[in-house]
């Protein structure tokens, strides 16, 4: 399947098609659910199935083009700025917060694509690269575990995301385990408390202190 980074460039008018089609799935997923028809979103961008269908074969396709387009609005200037960044350690965390940010914003999202990692690997693999690039030097700098390595991240960071899915959608609670995750992975803690603790939907659990 083409990705969305490999679309060929469009005319004007097609590439406002293109974007009221984005525009409109990201509202619909939101206020529908990953369940979502196609023609409803179509409808919702005032535009025809057929012209949806002729930028976007099939809901998968049109999916990863939305999540691309945040990413590329809310992670890839962050992932540059760590990058440009003196403090490693800081860059990368920076990094994961905006990855998070966007994966609780967008988790209707995120979850018509569940189980896709291939394809979702494809519009993350630059972040990455980056990610890579900030733990190297936040080790050089001693301000990371040395035995940290790439796939423990990127393990670490599929679990962050997962973690979404018992929170409310566009919440700020993906904060905490981010913070515990860095505290695991700084070779020194910062001195801060964990951010607040919040509820997982639909559980109640008795005795918590």
């Amino acid at each position: 399947m083409e990705q969305p980074s490999e679309r060929k460039p469009l005319r004007a008018d097609a590439a406002r098609n293109v974007d009221k089609i984005i525009t409109a799935a990201r509202q619909c997923f939101r206020e529908q659910g990953p369940d979502v028809p196609l023609q409803t979103i179509a409808a919702t961008a005032g535009v025809g199935p057929a012209t949806l269908f002729r930028n976007f074969s099939d809901k998968e396709q049109l999916v990863l083009s939305a999540l691309s387009r945040e990413l590329r609005q809310h992670v890839d200037p962050v992932a540059q700025a760590g990058l440009d960044g003196m403090d490693a350690a800081e860059g990368l965390f920076n990094l994961i917060d905006a990855l998070m940010r966007v994966a609780s914003d967008e988790a209707n999202l995120l979850s018509a694509v569940a189980g896709r990692r291939g394809l979702l690997l494809g519009i993350t693999q630059g972040l990455i690269e980056a990610m890579a690039t900030l733990l190297e030097r936040g080790q050089g700098q001693g301000s990371l575990r040395r035995d940290i390595t790439i796939e423990d991240m990127v393990r670490l960071v599929a679990m962050l995301i997962g973690a979404v899915d018992t929170m409310e959608p566009g919440s700020e609670a993906w904060k905490r385990p981010v913070a515990l995750a860095e505290d695991a992975i700084r070779t020194e803690r910062l001195p801060r408390p964990l951010p607040e603790q919040s509820d997982i939907p639909g559980f109640s659990f008795s005795g918590r202190g």
